[in-house]
């Protein structure tokens, strides 16, 4: 990745519809060399342009951050609670728990019924913790493409 690919993201953190006419001369290109190169940077799977959208617009006001304990493999945990909508992340990792599940659900008693009736029904999950969001501080998507 050059300096006019970083460039490039950078343009793209700030607004990520920005039209190819505004985006080349923001980073020295022209409109379809910079087309290009966001193609290639695609095509590459160094970026990927995506929505993001907010939750607690959509009328999900509970969200919270599940460590599970897993007896077995963690990673047919993984697949298994990514299959529903009110997860929006699993991650593995060492420690304590064996995953983290951030969740988002409509109110706290439809996280109790999701992390009941659904989580700890997974095969292999031996433990839940709860760990719910009172707000979110910080929710950054911006990478310093320096």
């Amino acid at each position: 990745m050059d300096e006019i690919d970083r460039a490039i993201l950078r343009e793209l953190q700030v607004d990520g519809r920005v039209p190819y006419a505004d985006l080349g001369p923001k980073v020295g290109l022209s409109p379809s060399a910079a087309r290009l190169r966001l193609q290639r940077l695609i095509d590459t799977k160094a970026v990927q342009v995506v929505g993001v959208t907010d939750p607690m617009t959509q009328g999900r006001q509970t969200m919270a951050l599940l460590g599970l304990r897993v007896d077995g493999d963690p990673r047919a945990v993984a697949d298994e609670l990514a299959g529903h909508d009110e997860v929006v992340y699993t991650v593995l990792t060492a420690g304590t728990f064996d995953l983290f599940t951030e969740v988002v659900c409509s109110g706290p008693r439809e996280l109790l019924d999701f992390i009941n009736d659904v989580v700890k029904t997974v095969e292999g999950v031996a433990a839940v913790e709860n760990f719910p969001y009172f707000s979110i501080h910080t929710h950054r998507f911006l990478w310093n493409a320096d």
